[in-house]
């Protein structure tokens, strides 16, 4: 059994007053944003800050009214915050483990539920997935970002990057499915069996199909959703 001091242990433990880069992992579960203007952020994802920010939920028509109908059908999965101001902002999500992006002038696609951060000037859509609305119950969007800039991911666990190559697309369970290169468009199918081969239950098992070229994340855990919040 491991054994501390009070003083080791916050010696061990406290944040790093070192400001670098606007993102940087102050844990592997935890986001450091050090703040000069603008975040967007998770709602809900702010555990502590430092200074002087303002916190404001997204606005109805903050990015327009076409994203302010795809929300209304994505549900409360895709709300997100603006942090404003000056200081230091630290962000998590349910003890995930969180990654950093830096896209230059590439797109990314995340599942809607582990998008945690990006900087303002990254170009964002919702794309829902339509297809499978009456089969899964929430989890149903994603979000494409695109340009230059960072992007903070969550993930269940350390996450697994399949290379997706022409001839030889890749099967994933939405469920465990965390984000795609942007241009790759999933194709969804199902298989009445699979699910009962595994002693799930009736029913058929919805799976994502990728094709192309590029690459899939995917968790070594399956993220239930329902009416767009985790269970």
């Amino acid at each position: 059994m491991t054994t501390f001091s009070i003083n080791d242990f916050v010696s061990q433990t406290k944040q790093d007053d070192a400001e670098n880069e606007f993102f940087e992992l102050e844990t592997p579960r935890i986001l450091e944003v050090n703040l000069t203007d603008r975040v967007w952020a998770k709602a809900g994802s702010m555990i502590s800050y430092i200074g002087q920010i303002k916190f404001e939920r997204e606005g109805i028509l903050e990015h327009g009214v076409g994203r302010m109908f795809k929300k209304a059908f994505s549900g409360e999965g895709t709300s997100l915050m603006k942090a404003e101001g000056s200081g230091r902002l630290y962000l998590a999500d349910q003890g995930k483990k969180i990654t950093i992006f830096d896209l230059n002038n590439e797109s990314i696609t995340v599942n809607g539920n582990d998008l945690l951060a990006f900087e303002p000037g990254i170009e964002w859509d919702i794309k829902l997935m339509k297809k499978v609305a009456g089969m899964l119950s929430g989890g149903l969007f994603n979000i494409t970002l695109q340009g230059t800039g960072l992007v903070a991911v969550t993930s269940h666990y350390e996450p697994l990057s399949l290379l997706v190559s022409p001839g030889e697309p890749i099967i994933t369970d939405p469920h465990a499915t965390v984000a795609w290169s942007g241009h790759l468009q999933p194709e969804f199918r199902t298989d009445i069996n699979l699910k009962t081969f595994f002693g799930r239950g009736s029913g058929e098992s919805i799976q994502m199909e990728f094709s192309g070229e590029g690459f899939v994340i995917v968790q070594p855990f399956e993220e239930v959703y329902s009416e767009g919040r985790n269970s």
